[in-house]
Protein backbone atom coordinates (compact mmCIF):
# COMPACT_ATOMS: atom_id res chain seq x y z
CA UNK A 1 0.00 0.00 0.00
CA UNK A 2 0.72 3.51 -0.24
CA UNK A 3 3.90 3.20 -3.50
CA UNK A 4 1.95 6.69 -4.10
CA UNK A 5 4.42 9.64 -4.17
CA UNK A 6 6.89 9.89 -6.35
CA UNK A 7 5.82 13.52 -5.80
CA UNK A 8 8.11 15.45 -2.96
CA UNK A 9 10.10 18.66 -4.15
CA UNK A 10 13.91 17.47 -4.37
CA UNK A 11 14.17 20.93 -5.52
CA UNK A 12 15.14 24.07 -3.42
CA UNK A 13 12.28 26.04 -1.70
CA UNK A 14 12.02 29.48 -1.03
CA UNK A 15 9.06 30.74 1.38
CA UNK A 16 9.22 34.92 1.42
CA UNK A 17 6.28 37.48 2.38
CA UNK A 18 5.51 35.84 5.40
CA UNK A 19 6.14 37.23 8.94
CA UNK A 20 8.73 34.64 10.92
CA UNK A 21 8.62 33.57 14.21
CA UNK A 22 12.06 33.38 15.74
CA UNK A 23 10.92 32.54 19.47
CA UNK A 24 7.58 32.76 21.54
CA UNK A 25 7.04 36.64 21.26
CA UNK A 26 9.97 37.90 18.05
CA UNK A 27 9.34 37.64 14.95
CA UNK A 28 10.94 39.12 11.41
CA UNK A 29 9.24 39.61 8.04
CA UNK A 30 11.59 36.87 5.95
CA UNK A 31 12.71 35.34 3.44
CA UNK A 32 13.65 31.63 4.06
CA UNK A 33 14.95 29.20 1.69
CA UNK A 34 15.33 25.13 2.50
CA UNK A 35 17.22 22.87 0.23
CA UNK A 36 18.07 19.19 1.19
CA UNK A 37 15.76 19.82 3.62
CA UNK A 38 17.67 22.10 5.62
CA UNK A 39 16.96 25.77 6.35
CA UNK A 40 19.99 27.47 4.05
CA UNK A 41 19.06 31.01 4.27
CA UNK A 42 16.94 33.33 6.45
CA UNK A 43 16.88 37.02 4.69
CA UNK A 44 15.15 39.54 7.02
CA UNK A 45 15.19 42.07 3.97
CA UNK A 46 11.67 43.39 2.73
CA UNK A 47 13.53 45.00 -0.41
CA UNK A 48 14.59 41.39 -1.12
CA UNK A 49 11.55 38.94 -1.07
CA UNK A 50 12.87 36.97 -3.47
CA UNK A 51 15.83 34.96 -2.36
CA UNK A 52 15.44 32.02 -5.09
CA UNK A 53 17.81 30.73 -7.09
CA UNK A 54 16.79 30.01 -11.04
CA UNK A 55 15.96 26.35 -9.73
CA UNK A 56 13.98 27.23 -7.05
CA UNK A 57 10.49 26.99 -6.22
CA UNK A 58 9.14 29.81 -4.89
CA UNK A 59 5.77 29.94 -2.64
CA UNK A 60 4.36 33.04 -1.56
CA UNK A 61 2.85 33.33 1.89
CA UNK A 62 2.28 36.85 2.10
CA UNK A 63 -0.27 37.44 4.96
CA UNK A 64 0.63 34.49 6.77
CA UNK A 65 3.00 33.60 10.17
CA UNK A 66 5.18 31.16 10.03
CA UNK A 67 6.16 29.24 12.61
CA UNK A 68 8.34 26.24 13.31
CA UNK A 69 6.43 22.48 12.61
CA UNK A 70 5.28 21.33 16.30
CA UNK A 71 6.99 18.71 18.57
CA UNK A 72 4.08 16.62 20.11
CA UNK A 73 5.92 14.75 22.80
CA UNK A 74 3.37 12.07 23.39
CA UNK A 75 1.04 10.65 21.03
CA UNK A 76 0.30 6.54 20.18
CA UNK A 77 -0.23 7.38 16.11
CA UNK A 78 -2.23 3.85 15.57
CA UNK A 79 -5.24 4.89 17.38
CA UNK A 80 -5.62 8.00 15.53
CA UNK A 81 -9.46 6.20 14.11
CA UNK A 82 -10.78 5.19 17.68
CA UNK A 83 -12.92 7.02 19.61
CA UNK A 84 -12.99 7.89 23.77
CA UNK A 85 -13.37 4.83 25.59
CA UNK A 86 -13.73 4.74 29.07
CA UNK A 87 -16.06 4.62 31.73
CA UNK A 88 -14.93 6.87 34.30
CA UNK A 89 -13.91 8.21 36.53
CA UNK A 90 -10.93 5.81 37.60
CA UNK A 91 -8.47 5.59 39.87
CA UNK A 92 -5.46 4.31 37.94
CA UNK A 93 -4.58 3.68 34.18
CA UNK A 94 -4.59 0.23 35.49
CA UNK A 95 -8.34 0.29 36.27
CA UNK A 96 -8.85 1.66 32.80
CA UNK A 97 -7.21 -0.29 31.08
CA UNK A 98 -8.74 -3.25 32.41
CA UNK A 99 -12.43 -2.17 31.88
CA UNK A 100 -12.25 -0.86 28.38
CA UNK A 101 -10.69 -4.50 27.20
CA UNK A 102 -13.72 -5.80 29.26
CA UNK A 103 -16.55 -3.45 28.01
CA UNK A 104 -15.54 -2.29 25.04
CA UNK A 105 -14.00 -5.64 23.52
CA UNK A 106 -16.48 -5.40 20.40
CA UNK A 107 -15.28 -1.67 19.39
CA UNK A 108 -11.32 -2.77 19.91
CA UNK A 109 -11.67 -5.89 17.74
CA UNK A 110 -13.30 -3.72 14.95
CA UNK A 111 -10.83 -1.03 14.92
CA UNK A 112 -7.93 -3.41 15.07
CA UNK A 113 -8.79 -5.63 11.80
CA UNK A 114 -8.32 -1.93 9.56
CA UNK A 115 -5.13 -2.57 8.67
CA UNK A 116 -1.90 -1.33 10.81
CA UNK A 117 0.01 0.78 8.22
CA UNK A 118 -3.79 2.19 7.37
CA UNK A 119 -4.07 3.17 11.31
CA UNK A 120 -0.88 4.48 11.63
CA UNK A 121 -0.87 6.67 8.50
CA UNK A 122 -3.71 8.25 9.78
CA UNK A 123 -2.26 8.89 12.84
CA UNK A 124 0.50 10.98 10.77
CA UNK A 125 -2.42 13.30 9.33
CA UNK A 126 -3.75 13.79 12.46
CA UNK A 127 -0.12 15.00 13.77
CA UNK A 128 -0.17 17.13 10.45
CA UNK A 129 -3.21 18.70 10.35
CA UNK A 130 -2.75 20.52 13.17
CA UNK A 131 1.07 21.87 12.11
CA UNK A 132 2.94 18.94 13.87
CA UNK A 133 5.99 18.21 12.17
CA UNK A 134 7.85 16.02 14.31
CA UNK A 135 6.34 13.33 17.04
CA UNK A 136 6.78 11.20 19.51
CA UNK A 137 5.14 7.67 19.43
CA UNK A 138 5.03 5.94 22.64
CA UNK A 139 5.07 2.34 20.65
CA UNK A 140 7.47 -0.06 18.18
CA UNK A 141 8.38 1.80 15.84
CA UNK A 142 7.03 -0.22 12.89
CA UNK A 143 8.64 0.04 9.68
CA UNK A 144 5.85 2.45 8.29
CA UNK A 145 6.63 5.41 10.21
CA UNK A 146 10.05 5.02 9.10
CA UNK A 147 9.08 5.95 5.10
CA UNK A 148 10.45 8.95 3.70
CA UNK A 149 6.93 10.01 2.50
CA UNK A 150 5.03 9.04 5.49
CA UNK A 151 2.90 12.62 6.52
CA UNK A 152 5.38 13.79 9.71
CA UNK A 153 8.68 12.72 11.18
CA UNK A 154 8.50 10.30 13.72
CA UNK A 155 11.46 10.29 16.47
CA UNK A 156 13.31 7.33 15.30
CA UNK A 157 16.19 7.10 18.65
CA UNK A 158 15.04 6.47 21.58
CA UNK A 159 13.95 3.79 24.43
CA UNK A 160 10.59 3.00 25.74
CA UNK A 161 8.59 0.62 28.17
CA UNK A 162 4.98 1.26 28.48
CA UNK A 163 4.59 1.20 32.64
CA UNK A 164 5.60 -0.35 35.06
CA UNK A 165 2.48 -2.69 34.83
CA UNK A 166 2.18 -3.49 31.67
CA UNK A 167 5.94 -3.00 30.39
CA UNK A 168 6.85 -5.73 31.24
CA UNK A 169 11.02 -5.97 33.22
CA UNK A 170 11.39 -2.40 32.37
CA UNK A 171 15.43 -3.06 33.56
CA UNK A 172 15.60 -4.37 30.26
CA UNK A 173 13.33 -2.10 27.86
CA UNK A 174 15.85 0.70 29.29
CA UNK A 175 19.04 -1.76 29.46
CA UNK A 176 18.24 -1.49 24.95
CA UNK A 177 17.94 2.36 24.92
CA UNK A 178 20.16 3.87 22.30
CA UNK A 179 23.12 5.34 24.45
CA UNK A 180 22.69 9.02 24.95
CA UNK A 181 18.62 8.65 23.97
CA UNK A 182 15.57 9.17 26.00
CA UNK A 183 13.51 6.30 27.80
CA UNK A 184 9.85 7.01 28.00
CA UNK A 185 7.83 5.27 30.00
CA UNK A 186 4.06 6.28 31.52
CA UNK A 187 4.37 6.63 35.17
CA UNK A 188 2.06 8.05 37.66
CA UNK A 189 -0.87 7.93 36.52
CA UNK A 190 -3.94 7.87 38.20
CA UNK A 191 -4.85 9.24 41.78
CA UNK A 192 -4.82 5.88 44.12
CA UNK A 193 -1.68 5.12 46.00
CA UNK A 194 0.00 3.00 43.63
CA UNK A 195 0.36 5.78 41.31
CA UNK A 196 2.01 7.82 43.71
CA UNK A 197 4.19 5.48 44.73
CA UNK A 198 5.53 4.81 40.64
CA UNK A 199 7.91 7.50 40.54
CA UNK A 200 9.82 6.32 44.10
CA UNK A 201 9.71 2.48 42.45
CA UNK A 202 11.41 3.97 39.40
CA UNK A 203 14.23 5.29 41.38
CA UNK A 204 14.59 1.93 43.05
CA UNK A 205 14.84 0.48 39.79
CA UNK A 206 17.79 2.79 38.90
CA UNK A 207 15.66 4.30 36.22
CA UNK A 208 15.17 7.84 37.46
CA UNK A 209 18.03 9.68 35.89
CA UNK A 210 18.86 12.48 33.49
CA UNK A 211 17.39 10.44 30.33
CA UNK A 212 14.35 9.22 32.16
CA UNK A 213 11.06 10.78 30.57
CA UNK A 214 7.94 10.11 32.67
CA UNK A 215 4.77 10.48 30.53
CA UNK A 216 1.74 11.81 32.81
CA UNK A 217 3.08 12.49 35.97
CA UNK A 218 -0.33 13.29 37.53
CA UNK A 219 0.39 11.40 41.22
CA UNK A 220 3.86 13.36 41.38
CA UNK A 221 3.65 15.49 44.66
CA UNK A 222 6.09 18.14 45.85
CA UNK A 223 8.62 15.75 47.15
CA UNK A 224 8.39 13.54 43.82
CA UNK A 225 9.08 17.27 42.13
CA UNK A 226 12.33 17.22 44.27
CA UNK A 227 13.65 13.94 43.22
CA UNK A 228 12.77 14.66 39.51
CA UNK A 229 14.69 17.77 40.00
CA UNK A 230 17.93 15.83 41.84
CA UNK A 231 17.14 12.90 39.24
CA UNK A 232 16.92 15.34 36.63
CA UNK A 233 14.47 13.55 34.59
CA UNK A 234 11.62 15.21 32.16
CA UNK A 235 8.00 14.80 32.19
CA UNK A 236 5.44 15.07 29.69
CA UNK A 237 1.98 16.18 30.48
CA UNK A 238 -1.67 15.39 28.98
CA UNK A 239 -3.98 16.75 30.91
CA UNK A 240 -7.42 16.58 28.97
CA UNK A 241 -6.44 12.48 29.23
CA UNK A 242 -6.03 12.81 32.64
CA UNK A 243 -9.13 15.16 33.33
CA UNK A 244 -11.20 12.68 31.42
CA UNK A 245 -10.46 9.63 33.16
CA UNK A 246 -9.84 10.79 36.29
CA UNK A 247 -11.17 13.78 37.10
CA UNK A 248 -8.06 15.93 38.16
CA UNK A 249 -5.70 18.09 36.06
CA UNK A 250 -1.67 17.78 36.46
CA UNK A 251 -1.19 20.87 39.01
CA UNK A 252 1.72 22.40 36.46
CA UNK A 253 2.23 25.31 39.82
CA UNK A 254 5.07 23.02 40.97
CA UNK A 255 4.89 20.19 38.58
CA UNK A 256 6.50 23.10 36.46
CA UNK A 257 9.59 23.04 38.65
CA UNK A 258 10.85 20.64 37.01
CA UNK A 259 13.60 21.58 34.60
CA UNK A 260 11.79 20.00 31.39
CA UNK A 261 8.10 19.68 30.81
CA UNK A 262 6.31 19.37 27.20
CA UNK A 263 3.09 18.60 26.40
CA UNK A 264 1.39 15.28 24.10
CA UNK A 265 -1.88 15.31 22.71
CA UNK A 266 -1.72 11.76 24.01
CA UNK A 267 -4.29 9.27 22.07
CA UNK A 268 -8.25 9.89 20.90
CA UNK A 269 -8.95 6.89 23.14
CA UNK A 270 -8.56 9.68 26.33
CA UNK A 271 -7.76 12.64 25.17
CA UNK A 272 -9.41 15.88 24.00
CA UNK A 273 -8.39 15.96 20.44
CA UNK A 274 -4.85 16.67 18.87
CA UNK A 275 -1.80 18.64 20.05
CA UNK A 276 -3.19 22.38 19.44
CA UNK A 277 -6.55 20.99 20.94
CA UNK A 278 -4.34 20.51 24.06
CA UNK A 279 -2.49 23.44 23.86
CA UNK A 280 -5.98 25.31 24.59
CA UNK A 281 -7.21 23.02 27.17
CA UNK A 282 -3.64 23.26 29.12
CA UNK A 283 -4.38 27.35 29.07
CA UNK A 284 -7.21 27.30 29.96
CA UNK A 285 -7.79 24.67 32.23
CA UNK A 286 -3.97 24.53 34.01
CA UNK A 287 -3.40 28.03 33.94
CA UNK A 288 -0.67 27.63 31.56
CA UNK A 289 0.42 30.99 30.32
CA UNK A 290 0.89 31.51 26.22
CA UNK A 291 4.58 31.57 26.82
CA UNK A 292 5.35 28.16 28.35
CA UNK A 293 2.30 26.59 26.08
CA UNK A 294 4.66 27.37 23.11
CA UNK A 295 7.66 26.15 24.78
CA UNK A 296 5.97 23.02 25.94
CA UNK A 297 5.23 22.42 22.14
CA UNK A 298 8.56 23.34 20.49
CA UNK A 299 11.97 23.63 21.91
CA UNK A 300 11.39 21.56 25.43
CA UNK A 301 9.82 18.83 23.50
CA UNK A 302 13.02 18.96 21.26
CA UNK A 303 15.21 18.81 24.23
CA UNK A 304 13.76 16.10 26.24
CA UNK A 305 13.31 13.78 23.28
CA UNK A 306 17.11 14.65 22.59
CA UNK A 307 16.96 15.79 18.88
CA UNK A 308 20.03 18.09 17.35
CA UNK A 309 18.42 19.12 14.46
CA UNK A 310 16.59 22.54 15.85
CA UNK A 311 13.93 20.77 15.43
CA UNK A 312 10.77 23.35 17.31
CA UNK A 313 12.93 26.54 15.75
CA UNK A 314 13.55 28.12 12.68
CA UNK A 315 17.26 28.44 12.61
CA UNK A 316 19.85 27.99 9.32
CA UNK A 317 21.29 24.54 9.21
CA UNK A 318 18.12 23.55 11.12
CA UNK A 319 14.88 21.34 9.59
CA UNK A 320 13.54 22.93 6.70
CA UNK A 321 9.73 22.30 8.63
CA UNK A 322 7.02 24.76 9.35
CA UNK A 323 3.91 25.99 9.52
CA UNK A 324 1.96 29.09 8.72
CA UNK A 325 -1.20 30.62 10.04
CA UNK A 326 -3.03 33.54 9.07
CA UNK A 327 -1.03 36.88 10.72
CA UNK A 328 -2.93 38.62 12.88
CA UNK A 329 -0.42 40.93 14.34
CA UNK A 330 -0.32 39.07 17.41
CA UNK A 331 3.06 37.18 18.37
CA UNK A 332 3.66 33.40 18.62
CA UNK A 333 2.87 32.44 21.94
CA UNK A 334 -0.30 34.60 21.95
CA UNK A 335 -1.47 33.44 18.17
CA UNK A 336 -0.83 29.68 19.74
CA UNK A 337 -4.07 30.25 22.66
CA UNK A 338 -6.29 30.56 19.72
CA UNK A 339 -5.05 27.93 17.11
CA UNK A 340 -6.63 24.83 15.68
CA UNK A 341 -6.05 22.64 13.11
CA UNK A 342 -8.84 25.10 11.15
CA UNK A 343 -6.28 27.89 11.42
CA UNK A 344 -3.42 25.77 10.21
CA UNK A 345 -3.16 26.41 6.14
CA UNK A 346 0.31 25.35 5.32
CA UNK A 347 3.04 22.70 6.65
CA UNK A 348 6.19 21.74 5.05
CA UNK A 349 8.46 18.83 6.74
CA UNK A 350 11.94 19.09 5.55
CA UNK A 351 11.48 21.87 2.53
CA UNK A 352 8.59 19.96 1.01
CA UNK A 353 5.00 21.10 1.39
CA UNK A 354 2.78 18.08 2.83
CA UNK A 355 -0.25 20.36 3.61
CA UNK A 356 -2.18 23.33 2.02
CA UNK A 357 -5.34 25.49 2.47
CA UNK A 358 -7.39 26.14 -0.85
CA UNK A 359 -6.08 29.58 -0.71
CA UNK A 360 -2.33 28.52 -0.28
CA UNK A 361 -2.86 25.76 -2.73
CA UNK A 362 -3.90 27.90 -5.44
CA UNK A 363 -0.27 30.01 -4.59
CA UNK A 364 1.66 26.64 -5.26
CA UNK A 365 4.11 26.36 -8.20
CA UNK A 366 2.60 23.43 -10.63
CA UNK A 367 5.60 20.67 -9.72
CA UNK A 368 4.87 21.38 -5.66
CA UNK A 369 1.49 20.61 -6.31
CA UNK A 370 2.30 17.23 -7.50
CA UNK A 371 0.87 14.13 -5.21
CA UNK A 372 -1.16 16.17 -2.76
CA UNK A 373 -4.70 15.22 -2.62
CA UNK A 374 -7.83 16.84 -1.22
CA UNK A 375 -9.64 16.13 2.16
CA UNK A 376 -12.17 17.34 4.12
CA UNK A 377 -12.50 17.38 8.07
CA UNK A 378 -14.74 18.46 9.73
CA UNK A 379 -16.28 21.44 7.82
CA UNK A 380 -12.96 21.88 6.49
CA UNK A 381 -10.84 21.38 3.27
CA UNK A 382 -7.22 20.60 3.24
CA UNK A 383 -4.65 19.43 0.33
CA UNK A 384 -2.29 17.24 2.21
CA UNK A 385 1.11 14.80 0.53
CA UNK A 386 -0.87 11.20 1.59
CA UNK A 387 -2.80 8.76 -0.71
CA UNK A 388 -6.22 9.82 1.71
CA UNK A 389 -8.98 8.33 -0.87
CA UNK A 390 -6.85 4.73 -0.79
CA UNK A 391 -6.04 5.05 3.21
CA UNK A 392 -10.00 6.37 4.08
CA UNK A 393 -11.67 3.50 1.77
CA UNK A 394 -9.84 0.73 3.34
CA UNK A 395 -11.06 2.42 6.56
CA UNK A 396 -14.60 2.80 5.19
CA UNK A 397 -14.32 -1.16 4.50
CA UNK A 398 -14.17 -1.67 8.13
CA UNK A 399 -15.94 1.13 9.85
CA UNK A 400 -18.58 1.56 7.32
CA UNK A 401 -19.07 5.03 4.79
CA UNK A 402 -19.27 7.99 6.73
CA UNK A 403 -18.51 6.05 10.00
CA UNK A 404 -14.61 7.27 10.05
CA UNK A 405 -13.69 10.14 12.58
CA UNK A 406 -10.23 11.72 12.82
CA UNK A 407 -9.60 12.01 16.26
CA UNK A 408 -12.83 12.55 16.65
CA UNK A 409 -14.01 14.47 13.59
CA UNK A 410 -15.91 13.60 10.69
CA UNK A 411 -13.74 13.25 7.12
CA UNK A 412 -14.53 12.40 4.00
CA UNK A 413 -13.38 13.29 0.39
CA UNK A 414 -14.29 16.46 -1.18
CA UNK A 415 -17.83 15.85 -3.46
CA UNK A 416 -15.77 16.60 -6.88
CA UNK A 417 -13.31 14.43 -6.20
CA UNK A 418 -16.06 11.98 -5.34
CA UNK A 419 -17.71 12.42 -8.17
CA UNK A 420 -14.70 11.11 -10.08
CA UNK A 421 -14.09 15.36 -11.01
CA UNK A 422 -10.30 14.05 -9.60
CA UNK A 423 -9.00 18.40 -9.23
CA UNK A 424 -6.47 19.34 -11.29
CA UNK A 425 -3.06 20.61 -10.38
CA UNK A 426 -3.90 23.91 -12.15
CA UNK A 427 -6.83 24.21 -9.99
Amino acid sequence: MMDHFAGSQPRPVAVHGGRCVLGPQETTYASIQVADGRVTRILSDLSSLSIASPDCAEIDLSGFLVMPGLVNAHDHLEFALYPRLARPPYRSYIDWGTDILSEFSDVIAKHRSIPKEVRLWWGGIRNLLCGVTTVSHHNPLWPELQREDFPVRVVEQYGWGHSLAFGGDLRVARAATPEGCAFIVHACEGVDEKAREELWELDRLGLLDERAVLVHGLAIDRSGVELMQQRRASLIVCPSSNDFLFGKLPDLSFLGDIDNVALGNDSPLTAEGDLLDEVRFAMRCCNLSSHTAYRMVTETPAAILRLREAEGTIRVSGRGDLMAVRDTNRDAADRLQMLSLHDVEFVMLGGCVQLASEKVYERLPLPVKKGMEPLWIDGTMRWLRAPVKELLSAAEEVLGVDGVCLGGRSIRIPARMEAGHVYSNSH
